[in-house]
């Protein structure tokens, strides 16, 4: 199969890329910034998602189309970027260029909770986007993972910016779960959802095989660099006040959405990992990824 894949030089587009062409795939990434640092085989061509007419001919033609263009739900925007535009525009463009270029196929990374009235602009940019892939007259499928972690990815290295090691405090005791999943295990999944029609019109949540606290995740990020924490709470009220404080400071990458994102889980209420012949189980763990201890924080659990 000839694919696209927009926002392939990025942390899950590179391993995405490189799993395709294992496949035997066709693969170009479209960047706005291409470069060679792209694994073996896979080619590159430069368009911006918010500009259709930049990326209608890079599409045309392909097959299939993903999309994993996204700004980080972590951090503020910057750049004079914003959610509504690179989530709901770029998808309105891939989307319409896709269905002028003859694809057929068009795979949406979505996120967990995605709603058109959530409580964050990029929850709420990412609902609009998916009723835009839906009401599309290709064939698609969309995907919702939870945190994805591996080499080069944020969730760790954002945990550890948000912390100190040995005593540190978090919003509401980082008591917010998360059910992380190894870029590794996420796209050998988006793979299969190209290469089977039966994926087609569907939409999966996934997870990974374990859900853990911000804290216990705090805990096994310091532990793999030899130093251990202590977490201390911080009321999520006096949490919102500061953090809507930084929203009016350019420089700082923490704002009042931030805080907001902290006050819902990012699991899942039943793994779609099962439509892929997985099980979690046969998942790799944030634990064994680190190398560190999760310790005994009481808000580890079994997936919700």
């Amino acid at each position: 199969m000839n694919i696209l894949v927009a926002g392939g030089t990025g942390f899950i587009g590179t391993n995405l890329c490189a799993e395709l062409v294992d496949r035997g795939h066709e693969v170009t990434a479209l960047s706005r910034r291409p470069d060679d640092d792209v694994p073996e085989g896979v080619e590159t061509t430069m368009g911006d998602v918010s500009a259709y007419d930049s990326i209608a001919d890079p599409v045309a033609d392909h097959e299939a189309v993903i999309n994993l263009v996204s700004l980080s739900p972590l951090y503020q925007p910057t750049g004079g970027a914003d959610h509504e535009t690179v989530h709901l525009g770029g998808t309105e463009n891939l989307v319409r260029a896709a269905e002028d270029g003859d694809t057929d196929r068009f795979l949406q990374m979505s996120a967990l909770g995605a709603d058109p009235h959530g409580e964050t602009a990029y929850i709420r940019a990412k609902g609009r986007a998916e009723a835009v892939v839906r009401e599309s007259d290709l064939e698609w499928t969309i995907v919702r993972p939870s945190v994805v972690f591996g080499d080069g990815g944020e969730f760790v290295s954002f945990t550890k910016r948000l912390t100190t090691p040995y005593v540190t405090g978090l919003p509401g005791g980082g008591r917010t779960r998360f059910q992380p999943i190894w870029v590794g295990d996420l796209v050998g999944m988006l793979a299969d959802m190209l290469d089977d029609d039966d994926h087609v019109g569907e939409t999966y949540e996934i997870g990974g095989p374990e859900v853990l606290s911000l804290a216990a995740v705090a805990e096994l990020a310091h532990a793999a660099d030899g130093r251990p924490v202590t977490v201390l709470p911080v009321p999520m009220a006096l949490s919102k006040l500061g953090l809507a404080a930084a929203d009016r400071i350019p420089l700082l990458p923490f704002g009042l959405d931030q805080a907001r994102s902290l006050e819902f889980d990012n699991t899942v209420a039943d793994n779609d990992v099962t439509a892929f012949g997985r099980n979690e189980a046969d998942l790799r763990t944030l634990e064994s990824y680190l190398g560190g201890s999760a310790g005994s924080d009481p808000a580890v659990g079994e997936p919700a």
